[in-house]
């Protein structure tokens, strides 16, 4: 009988609990794969304490991405796909289809396959972290060389994949961190500036940074006060997108600065990618080609063991985490 993580209670990782369940039969367009590894980023750890875009149906599961091998489908999916190694792509509810088990049954259109050149767990660390970043900075956005793009919480998961797809386009990436003792890794890990926030004058290093233009794109999940430096430092009609708020904090609109440069302030999720088809396979396939040239490498913090799975689902974990089946 395959296990599954799941909780009956709100609260941090000591309610997660390995369980048995019987095995999922797919249903019409779904699909179920044996599991090899699971990716957890912060949005897990949110639902577990009922703090994400959906409250748990309590008792819940917790999973969007995993990457297996395909081992049985529904009425009216290929059955070329038995077989497949495959990754999930979250753009599904979590009361309905968490992952994280040694099985998974999902819908097709939240399933896609993997370059070669990527071990399950990597394959584990793309789809929420890349897509997030892709709708925001491409779809939405425009990067394109020449553009100041900030990205504050830069060392997140998201983050990482932000500057790669800001040096991909050509465009400067300005990683925004709270404290200097990342700077180093940000710099490594291809920002070109590093701000930190609670040391430095945020506004005055932009202008500095940028020759007194300001950034035209802002990528923010932090929102609260700060936002207001951010519309402050930012171009003439810069835009700053907020896709969390990681503050917690009541966020202002930035009425004064916006009359000043004009910037537009914009709530954005990857349900605007995830849930438009024709915007999804574009983008599919924009991040799993430069994942197969090597011009995208997935950054993990760390892997561990499936039975360990509690200990490491914190909310204070921002970068991708690796669960080995």
């Amino acid at each position: 009988m395959p296990t599954v993580v799941r909780f009956h209670e709100l609260g941090g990782p000591e309610v997660l609990k390995i369980e048995d369940a019987a095995p999922q039969q797919p249903g019409k367009g779904e699909l179920r794969l044996r599991v090899q590894a699971a990716g957890l980023n912060r949005a897990e750890a949110l639902f577990t304490r009922g703090q994400y875009l959906e409250q748990p149906k309590l008792p819940a599961r917790i999973g969007y991405e995993v990457a297996g091998v395909v081992d049985a489908v529904g009425e009216g999916v290929d059955q070329a796909w038995v077989g497949k190694k495959a990754a999930t792509i979250p753009g599904f509810s979590m009361n309905q289809y968490g992952t994280l088990g040694e099985q998974a049954l999902v819908p097709l259109r939240a399933v896609t396959e993997y370059p070669s050149n990527l071990t399950a767990e990597q394959a584990t660390s793309v789809w929420m972290q890349y897509l997030t970043a892709y709708g925001a900075l491409v779809l939405y956005g425009n990067v394109t060389k020449g553009d100041y793009v900030a990205i504050p919480a830069a060392s997140s998961s998201v983050g990482l994949a932000a500057i790669q797809i800001v040096r991909d386009a050509g465009a400067t990436a300005i990683a925004v961190t709270r404290r200097s003792t990342k700077k180093a890794e940000l710099l490594e890990l291809g920002a070109h500036h590093v701000i930190a926030s609670e040391e430095e004058d945020y506004v005055s290093r932009v202008m500095d940074i940028t020759g007194g233009k300001g950034v035209r794109i802002t990528f923010d999940p932090v929102a609260g006060p700060f936002v207001e430096k951010l519309a402050a430092a930012a171009a003439n009609e810069g835009q700053i997108f907020v896709y969390g708020n990681l503050s917690m904090q009541p966020t202002p609109f930035p009425i004064r600065e916006s009359f000043r440069n004009a910037c537009i302030l914009r709530a954005y999720t990857l349900m605007a990618i995830t849930s438009v088809p024709e915007r999804l396979e574009i983008a599919r396939k924009y991040v799993y080609d430069r994942l197969a040239d090597g011009r995208f490498v997935p950054k993990i913090a760390k892997s561990f063991a499936y039975k360990d799975t509690s200990r490491h689902t914190d909310t204070s974990s921002r970068i991708s985490r690796s669960v080995r089946l």
